[in-house]
């Protein structure tokens, strides 16, 4: 049902040969076809202390596109939760393909203004416990401590699967910091880690710093944030990154997504182009998931990306 551990896949390219780079692909995308990459570590662990607490409800906070509403609704009807995603903004008919999605896997959405939304989470929550009784209540991203610990797992895995080696180099996209806090915990120091932000700024530097804080009471400065490359900020693109996704499944047969791991794969090409990756090094890319997310960008915006090999 849920493939773990996930396949290490490797890729050539001239880029690669020309820098004498090893570059692997963890397919975390494969793990399950809806509650897929870094969305089920992020589940695990929460799912098991809902189940230890005798909790029924599971109750979660994104966007109308949100790779985690979608991936937290399918994984409750798997594990026999009832499901309440609070949706920011307004309800706007038809519902788009993830909110569709998150609906047939029987969870109640409830829509949210956008200022309430930013500003009265822990509120909204009382609110709903209130009128639908006692709910384990999961961050928005699904990020927190539990989530760093089934991320840090990633790392256990990469090693056995390199034969007890670990890369020079691992790098992750990252919307709330979740996946990266957790990687970092997991290397322990022992590898570098390049985040690239899906968002704008540098915020998450001190989020990141949060999470692995709380998950171990520990600083680490192995990681970086590589800022260059959010194309304007959260679910902003252009032509440049679609062409480079279209392409690079043209080239790989692997799918990425514009809102993530597009992103982190074109920012990473760029990086190895400009010499910031060490010639001859061994890097591991994440590929953390959120393919679910294609249907409704092609919605919104004309098929621009090709998604025919993939199941709704």
């Amino acid at each position: 049902m849920l493939n773990q551990p996930s396949p290490l896949q490797l890729i050539q390219d001239e880029l690669l040969i020309q820098h004498k780079i090893r570059l692997f692909v963890k397919r975390d995308d494969l793990i399950h076809p809806q509650v897929s990459g870094n969305k089920w570590r992020k589940l695990k662990y929460n799912l098991a202390a809902a189940r230890e607490q005798q909790q029924k409800r599971l109750l979660t906070f994104g966007g109308a596109y949100s790779n985690h509403i979608a991936a937290t609704a399918a994984a409750g009807k798997m594990f026999g939760f009832e499901t309440i995603g609070v949706i920011r903004g307004e309800l706007v008919k038809p519902l788009n393909p993830t909110l569709h999605l998150a609906q047939q896997q029987g969870m109640k959405l409830v829509f949210v203004g956008r200022k309430e939304y930013r500003e009265e989470k822990a509120e909204i929550a009382a609110r709903l416990q209130n009128e639908l009784g006692k709910c384990y209540v999961i961050p928005e991203g699904g990020s927190n401590a539990l989530a760093v610990k089934g991320c840090a797992e990633i790392v256990a895995e990469v090693r056995e699967q390199l034969d007890d080696d670990l890369p020079d180099y691992f790098c992750v996209s990252s919307g709330t910091g979740g996946t990266a806090a957790g990687l970092v915990v997991g290397l322990a120091r022992m590898s570098a880690l390049k985040v690239f932000p899906a968002l704008k700024g540098d915020f998450l530097k001190d989020e990141i710093n949060s999470l692995i804080w709380q998950s171990v009471g520990k600083k680490y400065d192995n990681w970086q944030l590589v800022t260059d490359y959010h194309f304007g900020g959260y679910t902003k693109w252009n032509q440049e990154l679609i062409d480079f996704i279209n392409d690079f499944y043209e080239k790989f047969k692997l799918q990425i997504d514009p809102i993530y791991t597009g992103k982190l794969f074109y920012g990473v090409w760029n990086e190895i182009e400009k010499g910031n990756f060490k010639d001859g090094s061994t890097i591991v890319v994440i590929h953390t998931g959120g393919l679910q997310g294609i249907f409704g960008f092609n919605q919104r915006f004309g098929d621009l990306l090709n998604n025919r090999h993939l199941r709704k």
